[in-house]
């Protein structure tokens, strides 16, 4: 059984769209580091995103864990067109698109981005080979919202839709785990 310790990277104090976008972390909140540090289990292997948030909230949860390298298959959903921009401004200027993007996502991608479904494939793809390099392991992937999401609606079997309407915080750990062919969702969105 290989368990996964999804944790979503630290704040980034932007508003709207950011996937690709290498915004920093702020990890100023070292009591809350430090608690998810006691949180996470001290065996575990650390992999993140190579998004520069991820990277930086990966480093503070390493310590005594071996961190494998980075990993741009774990980045956030890519917002092409859409990157920097606020939701409001994105329904203003692509109103039916961003409409179904957020209510039917799966195959609706943004100018010049991808899908739900392309990056789900591509998350997942990431996820497919740490479970096949490191099996039966604790991993603790440093990862993004949507990155996050994707890996809940795989594991759950659930339409994109509904993985959609989970909340995901900076800092929070959401457990998956991985036997055999078989997946299970142990907790979404927990704060230690």
């Amino acid at each position: 059984m290989t368990r996964i310790w999804m944790v979503r990277h630290g704040p980034t104090h932007r508003d709207g769209l950011i996937g690709w976008t290498d915004a920093p972390a702020d990890l100023s909140d070292t009591a809350a580091i430090a608690r998810l540090n006691a949180y996470l289990p001290s065996d575990a292997i650390v992999i993140s995103s190579d998004l520069i948030r991820c990277v930086t909230t990966a480093d503070a949860v390493t310590q005594t864990r071996t961190r494998l390298p980075h990993d741009s298959d774990l980045r956030e959903l890519h917002f092409g067109d859409w990157e920097n921009r606020t939701f409001g401004d994105v329904s203003k200027t692509d109103p039916d698109l961003s409409r179904n993007y957020w209510s039917d996502p799966g195959p609706h991608a943004p100018p010049n981005g991808e899908s739900w479904d392309t990056a789900a494939a591509r998350v997942s793809r990431g996820l497919d080979k740490l479970i096949s390099t490191h099996p039966d392991q604790n991993i603790i992937v440093v990862a993004h919202f949507g990155a996050i999401l994707t890996q809940v609606q795989r594991a759950s079997n659930m339409p994109a839709k509904s993985a959609l309407s989970f909340k995901i915080d900076n800092l929070s750990v959401t457990q998956i785990e991985h036997m055999g062919s078989a997946w299970r969702v142990l907790g979404v969105n927990h704060t230690p």
